[in-house]
C-alpha cells in the first residue's frame, strides 16, 4: 500500500484522512496498482503524497493537471485547506487561472523570453500581481454575477475598454 509505505504518519492521521484523502476520494481507488491508474487517479495520489510528506515549505507544480473541473475545485479546496490548517507555506505554479486565483494569496509575476531571459516581480497582492500580468496580456477579466467564475471581456467590449480605462484588468466588482 503506497500510501502506508509512503506518508505512514499523514496516512494514519485524522484530520489528513478528513482534509485530503477523503475529499479527494483516494477510498476508490486505494487498493489499485499505481499502474493502473487513469492520470486524474495519479494526479490526485501524487497530491496527497506530497501533502502527506512533512515539509515546512510545499512545492506543487500544476496540481489541477489531468483533473476534470470538478476534481480542480476539490483539489484547490484541498491544498488550500492543508495549507491553512498546517499554517505552512506553499509555492504553487498553476495554469489553471480559476484555481490559481483561487489559492493564491500572492503573486509573483515573470516577464521575458521563455527559456531566454526573465525578470520576476516581488511577491504582490492578488489584484495588483493578476492586474500586472492580464495589463501585459491586454486582456480583462470580471466575475460572472451568476456564479462568480472569472470571464474574459471580449476586447473592445464596453466593459473591455471600461476596465482598461481604468486600470482594472482584473475582477472589476460591479
Amino acid at each position: 500500500m503506497l500510501f502506508l509505505k509512503k506518508i505512514k504518519a499523514a496516512f494514519m492521521h485524522p484530520q489528513f484522512n478528513t482534509d485530503v484523502l477523503k475529499p479527494l476520494q483516494t477510498e476508490a481507488i486505494i487498493d489499485n496498482e499505481v499502474t493502473n491508474l487513469s492520470g486524474g487517479e495519479l494526479q490526485r495520489v501524487a497530491i496527497c503524497l506530497a501533502l502527506g510528506a512533512p515539509a515546512d515549505i510545499y512545492l506543487i507544480d500544476e496540481p489541477s493537471a489531468y483533473l476534470d473541473s470538478e476534481q480542480r475545485i476539490i483539489a484547490a479546496k484541498v491544498i488550500k485547506r492543508f495549507i491553512l490548517h498546517a499554517k505552512k507555506t506553499a509555492f504553487i505554479v498553476e495554469h489553471d487561472f480559476i484555481m490559481a486565483t483561487y489559492l493564491a494569496d500572492r503573486v509573483v509575476v515573470y516577464d521575458g523570453i521563455p527559456s531566454v531571459e526573465a525578470t520576476a516581480t516581488s511577491p504582490q497582492s492578488l489584484l495588483t500581481g493578476m492586474n500586472k500580468f492580464l495589463s501585459s496580456l491586454q486582456i480583462t477579466f470580471r466575475r460572472d454575477p451568476t456564479n462568480y467564475r472569472p470571464r474574459i471581456n471580449k476586447s473592445e467590449s464596453v466593459k473591455d475598454k471600461e476596465q482598461k480605462a481604468s486600470g482594472n484588468f482584473f475582477f472589476l466588482e460591479d
